[in-house]
């Protein structure tokens, strides 16, 4: 089984640093944590010190997309599973980022979470790379592409 190799990474032709292929990525996945702690108003300034918003997008824009205007001044801790995997999906999406890769993303959502990340996506996903990693056709149905890894074999 081959697990070496090498992987470069480029924008319109000019190659990018290890060291900086974080600033054109955000990823969202069930596993990953938010910092409970926090207000999801502070959650959100936090992140924007790291990985800005896409242009135009505010973070009171991202709290109203989200329907969670009412709860934006609860610390996250107190949110249901399914308002923090929203918190995940804005963090991703709405992050200025060439690649958004999105592990599961309905994971803990009802139907009204899964129009509106199928709304954000087809909003926000536009003109970049959009990878989801699922069984499951509702979270990748919008996909030009597909791949199905059972298929690949290694040698």
């Amino acid at each position: 089984m081959l697990s070496e190799g090498t992987i470069t990474c480029s924008d319109q032709g000019k190659e990018i640093s290890p060291d900086n292929i974080f600033d054109q990525v955000a990823i969202c996945a069930p596993y990953l944590e938010v910092m409970e702690e926090m207000t999801l108003v502070e959650f959100f300034h936090f992140h924007e010190k790291f990985k800005k918003f896409l242009p135009g997008v505010s973070v009171d824009r991202v709290i109203e997309r989200l329907g969670l205007e009412r709860a934006r001044d609860k610390q996250i801790r107190y949110y249901s599973s399914g308002m923090k995997q929203r918190v995940k999906l804005a963090q991703c999406i709405f992050s200025d980022t060439a690649t958004v890769l999105l592990d599961e993303p309905c994971t803990n959502l009802d139907k009204a979470g899964i129009d509106l990340y199928h709304s954000l996506v087809g909003e926000f996903g536009r003109g970049r790379l959009v990878v989801v990693s699922s069984n499951d056709e509702v979270e990748y149905s919008f996909c030009e592409e597909k791949m199905q890894m059972e298929n690949f074999k290694t040698s």
